[in-house]
């Protein structure tokens, strides 16, 4: 049925869309679950360093079943296809989900981890995607369609945040509480589920037998690093991932704990970012593809990206926030897409699920990292984890402009 729409771009639009509004809605509410002085999920008695630490561990229990599940969802869609294996990677979204709003109902953290481990293993979703894109994408084209698919992020990050915080927010309707997001989002992954299923186009057009091991991720590391056609690619990718997720996951607990902002705030400020994000990949990236090599933008945007996480530590005043953010995305617009492309031309048609596999587990590695240090540095003070981030993304800089730039 995918086949009524021209351009097969389209529905993985849509489907990328729908998946970022699911994972944005609950943005705001688990770092108010934890820190929120009116939260009562945590006995009175359990201090905020014990409250950052089981932060640090409950976000990373996500990336690390990620760095086991996603290669190997990867694999099997090179031998049987991107939309089924797409499909069964939702279903584990949803699954999540659901037990998550459980969990906050029962105030079971245990379940809460239980929650984040499931979807995390079967959480693929954005190496399929990808290596969709790979399958219909002329090389020339991979940053411009690239950057389709975050500007699809961006949509979905304009209004999951806000949509998040406004679905939590009892005083709005009593009944909505932390854990009415989560049961929203389940509810609009089975739409999404459904959306693929007559929407989605198979774009695999030649499948292959990629080995499959509960144990590619760590194959794939080793792989990574013992080309010399992909070491400091995939290094530059970690670091990226590294620096970006201590920003992205402790940003909104400083907003909590320093300037003490409510669900509904920090949801426009992420709403107000996504704006920034689809101008960027929308606009401009799809502007400089084909005009501008993405190994001429990278040194820029890397560059930008570093200095303007560093900004953030700086304000006194929460305002200064809605200035210093859209860099953020601009220069985070500006690199991801072309990063992804770098990764993707690294490899052969017959391998692009196998690469995109290779990229998701290092950017799962840099995802899982950062939140089991973090919790350990906001407890000390909540700007450490930022300036961690942009520490690494300069050093990611530097490896790109001295191992990669100049080629």
């Amino acid at each position: 049925m995918g086949k009524r729409f021209g351009n097969p771009l389209i529905p993985i639009f849509i489907t990328v869309f729908l998946d970022m509004l699911g994972l944005s809605i609950v943005i705001p509410v688990i770092p108010a679950v934890f820190f929120d002085g009116d939260s009562t999920f945590f006995l009175t008695e359990v201090t905020q360093k014990t409250r950052s630490i089981y932060y640090g561990f409950l976000i990373a229990a996500f990336p690390i079943m990620q760095f086991f599940g996603a290669p190997i969802l990867g694999a099997l869609s090179d031998r049987y296809g991107r939309k089924p294996l797409l499909q069964i990677s939702q279903v584990g979204a949803f699954l999540g989900y659901l037990i998550f709003a459980l969990a906050l109902g029962w105030h079971s953290l245990l379940v809460l981890f239980i929650a984040r481990l499931i979807p995390g293993f079967m959480g693929g979703n954005i190496a399929i995607v990808y290596s969709a894109v790979a399958d219909i994408t002329e090389p020339k084209d991979k940053a411009k369609n690239f950057g389709l698919v975050g500007a699809a992020f961006g949509l979905g990050f304009i209004l999951g945040p806000a949509l998040g915080g406004f679905l939590a927010d009892a005083n709005i309707v009593s009944w909505f509480s932390h854990s009415t997001p989560f049961y929203f989002t389940a509810a609009l992954t089975l739409v999404n589920i459904f959306l693929v299923q007559i929407l989605f186009p198979e774009t695999l057009k030649q499948k292959s037998r990629t080995k499959i091991s509960m144990f590619s991720g760590f194959r794939n590391i080793r792989k990574s690093f013992a080309s010399p056609n992909l070491r400091k690619v995939f290094l530059v990718v970690l670091l990226l991932s590294l620096g970006f997720t201590f920003f992205t996951q402790f940003f909104s607990v400083l907003l909590f704990e320093k300037f003490k902002w409510s669900e509904s705030n920090i949801g426009l400020l992420y709403g107000w970012v996504g704006i920034w994000l689809v101008l960027t990949q929308g606009l401009i990236v799809r502007k400089m593809s084909g005009k501008i090599a993405p190994k001429a933008i990278l040194p820029f945007s890397i560059f930008a990206l570093a200095v303007s996480l560093f900004l953030l530590i700086l304000p006194d005043k929460g305002w200064w926030f809605f200035v210093i953010n859209p860099l953020i995305a601009l220069s985070h617009g500006i690199t991801s897409p072309n990063m992804t492309s770098i990764v993707s031309e690294s490899a052969s048609i017959k391998e692009q699920g196998e690469i995109m596999g290779i990229n998701q587990s290092m950017n799962s590695v840099g995802q899982a990292i950062p939140p089991l240090i973090a919790g350990y540095l906001n407890a000390l003070n909540g700007m450490f984890p930022i300036l961690a981030g942009s520490l690494l993304i300069f050093v990611a800089w530097l490896v790109f402009q001295f191992g990669l730039g100049k080629k």
